[in-house]
Protein backbone atom coordinates (compact mmCIF):
# COMPACT_ATOMS: atom_id res chain seq x y z
CA UNK A 1 0.00 0.00 0.00
CA UNK A 2 1.23 3.54 -0.74
CA UNK A 3 0.39 7.15 -0.06
CA UNK A 4 -1.56 8.97 -3.07
CA UNK A 5 0.69 11.38 -3.90
CA UNK A 6 -0.61 15.16 -2.56
CA UNK A 7 -2.32 16.22 -5.60
CA UNK A 8 -1.54 18.81 -7.81
CA UNK A 9 -3.23 22.70 -7.56
CA UNK A 10 -4.47 23.66 -11.27
CA UNK A 11 -5.48 27.10 -12.62
CA UNK A 12 -7.82 25.37 -14.79
CA UNK A 13 -11.00 26.46 -12.77
CA UNK A 14 -13.69 29.21 -12.65
CA UNK A 15 -16.18 30.45 -10.27
CA UNK A 16 -19.78 31.60 -10.83
CA UNK A 17 -21.18 32.94 -7.53
CA UNK A 18 -24.63 31.74 -5.73
CA UNK A 19 -25.89 34.65 -3.41
CA UNK A 20 -25.94 34.70 0.29
CA UNK A 21 -26.10 32.09 2.83
CA UNK A 22 -25.74 31.65 6.80
CA UNK A 23 -22.25 30.45 6.97
CA UNK A 24 -21.70 26.72 7.94
CA UNK A 25 -20.29 26.28 11.59
CA UNK A 26 -17.60 24.34 12.81
CA UNK A 27 -19.77 21.67 13.23
CA UNK A 28 -21.42 20.55 10.21
CA UNK A 29 -25.40 20.95 10.02
CA UNK A 30 -26.18 18.45 7.47
CA UNK A 31 -26.46 19.29 3.61
CA UNK A 32 -28.07 21.85 2.46
CA UNK A 33 -27.08 22.40 -1.21
CA UNK A 34 -26.29 19.43 -4.16
CA UNK A 35 -25.06 20.04 -7.71
CA UNK A 36 -24.68 17.83 -10.55
CA UNK A 37 -23.70 17.27 -14.21
CA UNK A 38 -24.94 16.53 -18.04
CA UNK A 39 -23.78 16.91 -21.13
CA UNK A 40 -24.10 20.83 -21.54
CA UNK A 41 -25.42 21.60 -18.25
CA UNK A 42 -24.52 22.22 -14.19
CA UNK A 43 -27.09 22.09 -12.07
CA UNK A 44 -27.00 23.87 -8.51
CA UNK A 45 -29.42 23.05 -6.16
CA UNK A 46 -29.00 25.48 -3.61
CA UNK A 47 -30.17 26.62 0.22
CA UNK A 48 -33.07 28.70 -0.30
CA UNK A 49 -34.51 26.37 -2.35
CA UNK A 50 -33.30 27.60 -6.09
CA UNK A 51 -32.40 25.23 -8.69
CA UNK A 52 -30.01 26.66 -11.60
CA UNK A 53 -28.79 25.61 -14.28
CA UNK A 54 -25.25 27.06 -16.38
CA UNK A 55 -24.03 26.29 -19.76
CA UNK A 56 -21.29 23.78 -19.18
CA UNK A 57 -18.84 25.36 -21.11
CA UNK A 58 -19.04 29.23 -20.30
CA UNK A 59 -20.87 29.08 -16.97
CA UNK A 60 -23.77 31.50 -18.22
CA UNK A 61 -27.13 30.74 -16.46
CA UNK A 62 -29.84 29.04 -18.80
CA UNK A 63 -32.44 29.09 -15.94
CA UNK A 64 -33.52 29.59 -12.24
CA UNK A 65 -36.32 27.66 -10.36
CA UNK A 66 -37.59 29.10 -7.10
CA UNK A 67 -39.24 26.57 -5.85
CA UNK A 68 -40.19 27.78 -2.01
CA UNK A 69 -37.46 28.04 1.00
CA UNK A 70 -36.82 24.30 1.33
CA UNK A 71 -33.09 23.49 0.44
CA UNK A 72 -31.98 21.30 -2.73
CA UNK A 73 -29.81 18.18 -1.02
CA UNK A 74 -30.05 15.86 -3.45
CA UNK A 75 -29.34 15.84 -7.45
CA UNK A 76 -28.80 13.50 -10.30
CA UNK A 77 -29.28 13.60 -14.38
CA UNK A 78 -32.22 11.25 -15.84
CA UNK A 79 -33.33 11.27 -19.35
CA UNK A 80 -33.15 14.91 -20.44
CA UNK A 81 -33.59 16.16 -17.30
CA UNK A 82 -32.62 16.73 -13.70
CA UNK A 83 -34.13 15.26 -10.65
CA UNK A 84 -33.84 17.38 -7.52
CA UNK A 85 -34.72 16.12 -3.86
CA UNK A 86 -35.75 18.49 -0.84
CA UNK A 87 -34.98 19.04 3.04
CA UNK A 88 -38.18 20.82 3.82
CA UNK A 89 -41.75 20.21 5.43
CA UNK A 90 -42.88 18.36 1.81
CA UNK A 91 -39.84 16.35 1.14
CA UNK A 92 -40.78 16.11 -2.39
CA UNK A 93 -39.08 14.77 -5.63
CA UNK A 94 -39.25 16.68 -8.22
CA UNK A 95 -37.84 16.61 -12.28
CA UNK A 96 -37.32 19.44 -14.06
CA UNK A 97 -36.03 19.66 -17.65
CA UNK A 98 -32.97 20.07 -18.69
CA UNK A 99 -33.22 22.74 -20.67
CA UNK A 100 -35.83 25.10 -20.30
CA UNK A 101 -36.19 24.58 -16.08
CA UNK A 102 -39.38 23.56 -16.26
CA UNK A 103 -41.02 21.02 -14.18
CA UNK A 104 -42.03 17.83 -15.40
CA UNK A 105 -43.48 16.22 -12.32
CA UNK A 106 -43.40 16.59 -8.52
CA UNK A 107 -44.30 14.02 -5.85
CA UNK A 108 -44.73 15.05 -1.87
CA UNK A 109 -43.23 12.64 0.44
CA UNK A 110 -44.67 14.01 3.32
CA UNK A 111 -47.33 12.85 2.83
CA UNK A 112 -46.19 8.66 3.46
CA UNK A 113 -42.65 9.71 6.00
CA UNK A 114 -45.32 12.26 7.66
CA UNK A 115 -45.41 16.00 8.15
CA UNK A 116 -42.41 17.30 10.37
CA UNK A 117 -43.30 17.94 14.59
CA UNK A 118 -41.60 21.23 14.27
CA UNK A 119 -39.62 23.33 11.92
CA UNK A 120 -36.64 21.83 13.24
CA UNK A 121 -33.73 21.36 10.43
CA UNK A 122 -33.11 17.55 11.18
CA UNK A 123 -36.57 16.61 11.60
CA UNK A 124 -38.00 18.12 8.17
CA UNK A 125 -38.58 15.35 5.59
CA UNK A 126 -35.28 14.62 3.82
CA UNK A 127 -34.67 13.08 0.51
CA UNK A 128 -31.31 11.54 1.56
CA UNK A 129 -30.71 9.88 -1.97
CA UNK A 130 -31.29 9.93 -5.68
CA UNK A 131 -30.47 6.98 -8.69
CA UNK A 132 -31.65 6.88 -11.85
CA UNK A 133 -31.55 3.22 -14.15
CA UNK A 134 -33.28 1.90 -16.78
CA UNK A 135 -35.58 4.58 -16.85
CA UNK A 136 -36.50 4.78 -13.55
CA UNK A 137 -35.69 7.55 -10.70
CA UNK A 138 -35.40 5.67 -7.38
CA UNK A 139 -35.23 7.57 -4.41
CA UNK A 140 -34.90 7.44 -0.81
CA UNK A 141 -36.56 10.08 1.90
CA UNK A 142 -36.90 9.55 5.90
CA UNK A 143 -38.15 11.91 8.72
CA UNK A 144 -37.28 11.76 11.79
CA UNK A 145 -38.67 12.76 15.29
CA UNK A 146 -37.82 11.77 19.18
CA UNK A 147 -41.07 10.32 21.33
CA UNK A 148 -40.47 9.92 24.70
CA UNK A 149 -36.82 10.46 24.31
CA UNK A 150 -36.22 7.45 22.05
CA UNK A 151 -35.22 8.43 18.11
CA UNK A 152 -37.62 7.88 15.46
CA UNK A 153 -37.68 6.91 11.80
CA UNK A 154 -40.57 6.95 9.03
CA UNK A 155 -38.69 6.14 5.08
CA UNK A 156 -39.92 5.13 1.90
CA UNK A 157 -37.98 3.76 -0.77
CA UNK A 158 -39.49 5.39 -4.59
CA UNK A 159 -39.53 3.88 -7.76
CA UNK A 160 -40.90 6.52 -10.21
CA UNK A 161 -41.45 6.20 -13.80
CA UNK A 162 -40.36 8.82 -16.55
CA UNK A 163 -43.82 10.45 -16.11
CA UNK A 164 -43.83 10.67 -12.52
CA UNK A 165 -46.64 7.23 -11.66
CA UNK A 166 -45.25 5.24 -8.49
CA UNK A 167 -44.07 1.99 -9.83
CA UNK A 168 -43.53 0.78 -6.00
CA UNK A 169 -42.56 1.57 -2.78
CA UNK A 170 -40.57 -0.02 0.61
CA UNK A 171 -41.23 0.67 3.85
CA UNK A 172 -39.01 0.63 6.99
CA UNK A 173 -38.77 2.45 10.25
CA UNK A 174 -35.44 3.16 9.61
CA UNK A 175 -33.13 5.97 8.51
CA UNK A 176 -32.20 5.18 4.43
CA UNK A 177 -28.84 7.29 3.51
CA UNK A 178 -28.27 6.17 0.10
CA UNK A 179 -29.62 4.57 -2.59
CA UNK A 180 -27.47 2.62 -5.95
CA UNK A 181 -29.37 1.36 -8.77
CA UNK A 182 -28.57 -0.67 -12.30
CA UNK A 183 -31.56 -1.24 -13.64
CA UNK A 184 -32.14 -5.06 -12.03
CA UNK A 185 -30.79 -4.30 -8.18
CA UNK A 186 -31.74 -1.22 -6.27
CA UNK A 187 -28.94 -0.93 -3.12
CA UNK A 188 -30.13 0.75 0.16
CA UNK A 189 -28.37 1.75 3.10
CA UNK A 190 -29.78 2.48 6.23
CA UNK A 191 -27.43 3.98 8.80
CA UNK A 192 -30.07 3.79 12.06
CA UNK A 193 -31.98 1.20 12.74
CA UNK A 194 -33.69 2.02 15.66
CA UNK A 195 -37.31 -0.07 15.19
CA UNK A 196 -38.06 -3.11 13.98
CA UNK A 197 -36.33 -2.89 10.82
CA UNK A 198 -32.58 -4.47 11.67
CA UNK A 199 -30.82 -4.70 8.34
CA UNK A 200 -28.46 -2.08 7.25
CA UNK A 201 -28.30 -3.33 3.80
CA UNK A 202 -31.14 -4.25 1.45
CA UNK A 203 -31.02 -5.25 -2.04
CA UNK A 204 -34.32 -4.92 -3.65
CA UNK A 205 -35.63 -5.98 -7.23
CA UNK A 206 -35.37 -2.93 -9.68
CA UNK A 207 -38.71 -4.12 -11.62
CA UNK A 208 -40.88 -5.08 -8.43
CA UNK A 209 -39.36 -3.51 -5.19
CA UNK A 210 -39.18 -7.02 -3.42
CA UNK A 211 -36.42 -7.90 -1.18
CA UNK A 212 -33.42 -9.88 -2.98
CA UNK A 213 -31.57 -10.45 0.14
CA UNK A 214 -30.50 -8.47 3.39
CA UNK A 215 -27.33 -7.86 5.19
CA UNK A 216 -26.54 -6.45 8.67
CA UNK A 217 -22.74 -5.74 10.15
CA UNK A 218 -24.58 -7.54 13.48
CA UNK A 219 -23.12 -4.60 15.84
CA UNK A 220 -24.85 -3.48 18.47
CA UNK A 221 -26.46 0.00 18.79
CA UNK A 222 -28.66 1.10 15.78
CA UNK A 223 -25.73 2.50 13.56
CA UNK A 224 -25.58 0.21 10.63
CA UNK A 225 -24.36 0.74 6.78
CA UNK A 226 -23.26 4.42 5.81
CA UNK A 227 -23.20 3.87 2.14
CA UNK A 228 -23.55 1.25 -0.97
CA UNK A 229 -22.42 0.91 -4.21
CA UNK A 230 -23.30 -1.72 -6.58
CA UNK A 231 -20.42 -3.58 -8.56
CA UNK A 232 -20.77 -7.23 -10.62
CA UNK A 233 -22.68 -9.89 -8.93
CA UNK A 234 -22.97 -8.19 -5.51
CA UNK A 235 -22.26 -4.42 -3.20
CA UNK A 236 -19.17 -2.59 -1.59
CA UNK A 237 -20.83 -1.66 1.66
CA UNK A 238 -19.56 1.29 4.21
CA UNK A 239 -20.32 -0.26 7.43
CA UNK A 240 -21.06 2.10 10.61
CA UNK A 241 -21.53 -0.74 12.67
CA UNK A 242 -18.32 -1.82 13.37
CA UNK A 243 -15.96 0.57 11.03
CA UNK A 244 -15.40 -1.85 8.34
CA UNK A 245 -15.11 -1.58 4.25
CA UNK A 246 -17.30 -5.12 2.99
CA UNK A 247 -17.75 -6.36 -0.49
CA UNK A 248 -20.78 -9.04 -0.51
CA UNK A 249 -21.53 -11.07 -3.05
CA UNK A 250 -24.68 -13.11 -4.07
CA UNK A 251 -27.34 -13.52 -1.10
CA UNK A 252 -25.22 -10.92 0.96
CA UNK A 253 -22.32 -13.64 1.47
CA UNK A 254 -18.85 -12.02 2.96
CA UNK A 255 -16.53 -11.98 0.25
CA UNK A 256 -13.95 -9.55 1.74
CA UNK A 257 -13.90 -6.80 4.71
CA UNK A 258 -11.36 -4.13 5.39
CA UNK A 259 -10.14 -1.87 8.30
CA UNK A 260 -10.95 1.52 7.89
CA UNK A 261 -11.17 3.62 10.93
CA UNK A 262 -11.48 0.73 13.87
CA UNK A 263 -10.93 1.68 17.41
CA UNK A 264 -7.65 2.74 18.14
CA UNK A 265 -6.21 3.84 21.65
CA UNK A 266 -4.78 7.48 22.24
CA UNK A 267 -3.72 8.08 25.51
CA UNK A 268 -6.64 7.58 27.53
CA UNK A 269 -9.12 7.46 24.94
CA UNK A 270 -10.52 4.58 22.54
CA UNK A 271 -11.26 6.43 19.39
CA UNK A 272 -13.09 5.12 16.07
CA UNK A 273 -14.05 6.80 12.37
CA UNK A 274 -17.34 6.18 10.66
CA UNK A 275 -17.04 4.95 6.91
CA UNK A 276 -19.48 7.58 5.29
CA UNK A 277 -19.17 6.94 1.71
CA UNK A 278 -17.83 4.11 -0.97
CA UNK A 279 -17.52 4.10 -4.51
CA UNK A 280 -17.38 0.51 -6.77
CA UNK A 281 -15.29 0.47 -10.07
CA UNK A 282 -14.04 -2.13 -12.17
CA UNK A 283 -10.57 -0.83 -11.77
CA UNK A 284 -11.12 -0.43 -7.20
CA UNK A 285 -13.11 0.98 -4.88
CA UNK A 286 -12.79 4.05 -2.58
CA UNK A 287 -13.96 4.27 0.61
CA UNK A 288 -13.91 7.68 2.59
CA UNK A 289 -13.99 8.35 6.17
CA UNK A 290 -15.41 11.28 8.40
CA UNK A 291 -14.78 12.83 11.99
CA UNK A 292 -12.93 11.37 14.76
CA UNK A 293 -15.42 10.26 18.33
CA UNK A 294 -14.48 8.45 21.40
CA UNK A 295 -16.07 5.27 22.46
CA UNK A 296 -16.66 6.32 26.18
CA UNK A 297 -17.05 10.15 25.30
CA UNK A 298 -19.30 12.96 23.80
CA UNK A 299 -16.03 15.00 23.02
CA UNK A 300 -12.79 14.40 22.55
CA UNK A 301 -9.40 16.58 21.71
CA UNK A 302 -7.88 12.97 19.81
CA UNK A 303 -7.95 12.19 16.06
CA UNK A 304 -8.07 8.82 15.19
CA UNK A 305 -4.99 8.42 12.18
CA UNK A 306 -7.56 7.24 9.74
CA UNK A 307 -10.20 10.06 9.59
CA UNK A 308 -11.04 11.99 6.78
CA UNK A 309 -9.32 10.03 4.46
CA UNK A 310 -9.67 8.34 1.13
CA UNK A 311 -8.86 4.43 0.99
CA UNK A 312 -8.27 2.64 -1.99
CA UNK A 313 -8.55 -1.22 -3.07
CA UNK A 314 -8.33 -3.84 -5.13
CA UNK A 315 -11.82 -5.36 -6.03
CA UNK A 316 -10.99 -8.30 -4.57
CA UNK A 317 -9.96 -6.41 -1.37
CA UNK A 318 -6.21 -5.55 -1.40
CA UNK A 319 -5.67 -1.87 0.21
CA UNK A 320 -3.43 0.04 -2.57
CA UNK A 321 -3.52 3.64 -1.47
CA UNK A 322 -5.00 6.31 1.07
CA UNK A 323 -4.91 9.32 1.09
CA UNK A 324 -6.35 12.88 3.05
CA UNK A 325 -9.87 14.86 1.82
CA UNK A 326 -9.08 17.45 4.15
CA UNK A 327 -12.68 17.08 6.13
CA UNK A 328 -16.04 15.79 6.58
CA UNK A 329 -17.32 14.72 3.46
CA UNK A 330 -21.50 15.05 2.70
CA UNK A 331 -20.99 13.09 -0.60
CA UNK A 332 -18.82 12.13 -3.19
CA UNK A 333 -19.05 12.38 -7.00
CA UNK A 334 -17.78 9.80 -8.90
CA UNK A 335 -17.32 8.84 -12.97
CA UNK A 336 -16.05 5.37 -13.62
CA UNK A 337 -12.42 4.98 -11.66
CA UNK A 338 -12.55 8.90 -11.03
CA UNK A 339 -14.23 10.10 -7.21
CA UNK A 340 -14.27 14.12 -6.27
CA UNK A 341 -14.30 14.29 -2.25
CA UNK A 342 -15.57 17.60 -1.24
CA UNK A 343 -13.73 18.42 2.00
CA UNK A 344 -15.65 20.52 4.56
CA UNK A 345 -15.24 21.23 8.20
CA UNK A 346 -12.68 19.72 10.22
CA UNK A 347 -13.77 20.77 13.50
CA UNK A 348 -11.83 20.13 15.23
CA UNK A 349 -8.55 21.02 13.68
CA UNK A 350 -10.36 23.78 11.26
CA UNK A 351 -7.48 24.50 9.17
CA UNK A 352 -8.60 26.76 6.04
CA UNK A 353 -5.61 25.28 3.78
CA UNK A 354 -7.24 21.66 4.18
CA UNK A 355 -10.24 23.09 2.33
CA UNK A 356 -10.92 21.96 -1.14
CA UNK A 357 -12.42 19.35 -3.76
CA UNK A 358 -10.04 16.29 -4.22
CA UNK A 359 -10.05 13.74 -6.97
CA UNK A 360 -8.51 10.57 -7.16
CA UNK A 361 -7.91 7.89 -9.43
CA UNK A 362 -9.63 4.23 -7.74
CA UNK A 363 -6.45 2.47 -9.15
CA UNK A 364 -3.84 4.32 -8.18
CA UNK A 365 -4.94 7.61 -6.03
CA UNK A 366 -3.55 9.72 -8.47
CA UNK A 367 -5.58 12.35 -8.57
CA UNK A 368 -6.33 16.45 -8.17
CA UNK A 369 -6.99 19.09 -5.22
CA UNK A 370 -9.04 22.87 -6.26
CA UNK A 371 -8.93 25.25 -3.19
CA UNK A 372 -11.47 26.84 -1.42
CA UNK A 373 -11.60 29.30 0.76
CA UNK A 374 -14.55 27.92 2.89
CA UNK A 375 -15.72 24.57 2.57
CA UNK A 376 -16.78 22.23 -0.35
CA UNK A 377 -20.11 20.51 0.86
CA UNK A 378 -21.01 18.98 -2.93
CA UNK A 379 -19.39 17.59 -6.02
CA UNK A 380 -20.12 15.89 -9.29
CA UNK A 381 -17.42 14.58 -11.42
CA UNK A 382 -17.80 13.71 -15.65
CA UNK A 383 -15.43 13.05 -18.40
CA UNK A 384 -12.97 15.98 -18.57
CA UNK A 385 -15.09 18.27 -15.89
CA UNK A 386 -15.33 18.45 -11.98
CA UNK A 387 -17.97 20.77 -9.92
CA UNK A 388 -18.55 21.42 -6.76
CA UNK A 389 -20.75 23.85 -4.19
CA UNK A 390 -18.10 25.95 -2.07
CA UNK A 391 -20.03 27.74 1.41
CA UNK A 392 -18.66 30.67 3.43
CA UNK A 393 -17.79 28.93 7.26
CA UNK A 394 -17.42 30.82 10.40
CA UNK A 395 -15.48 28.93 12.86
CA UNK A 396 -16.47 29.15 16.45
CA UNK A 397 -12.64 30.14 17.34
CA UNK A 398 -12.12 31.77 14.33
CA UNK A 399 -11.93 35.77 12.98
CA UNK A 400 -15.17 36.32 10.62
CA UNK A 401 -15.97 34.34 7.88
CA UNK A 402 -14.04 32.15 5.25
CA UNK A 403 -15.26 31.83 1.43
CA UNK A 404 -18.49 32.40 0.13
CA UNK A 405 -21.46 30.54 -1.72
CA UNK A 406 -20.56 29.76 -5.31
CA UNK A 407 -20.01 27.14 -7.93
CA UNK A 408 -16.55 25.99 -9.19
CA UNK A 409 -15.87 24.45 -12.14
CA UNK A 410 -12.59 22.26 -12.67
CA UNK A 411 -10.69 21.31 -15.51
CA UNK A 412 -9.31 18.09 -15.03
Amino acid sequence: MSDARSPPRSSAHETVGLGEVTPARSRHAGRRSAVALTDDRVVVGTADGAVRAFDRETLTERWRCDVGDAAIVAATPVAGGIAVGERGPDGIVRIHDAATGAVRWRYRSADDVGEPVDETRFQLPFVASLAAGDGRLYAAARRYERVDGDRQFRSRIYAFEPDGTLAWTYRADASPIAVDADGERVAVAYNRCPGTHQHGLVVLDAATGAARWKWDPGTDGDRRVGDVSLCEAGVVAASHGDYRGYRLGPGGREQWRADLATPVDRGDERLYAYPNHVHAADTGVVFVTGNTYAVDARETDGLHPDEHTAFGYTIDGTRRWRGPVGGFAGGVGADGGRVAVPGAQHFRERDPAAHGLRTFNAATGDGETLPAEGVVTAAALADDTAVAVEEPVAYHDGDGRLGAYRLHRYRL
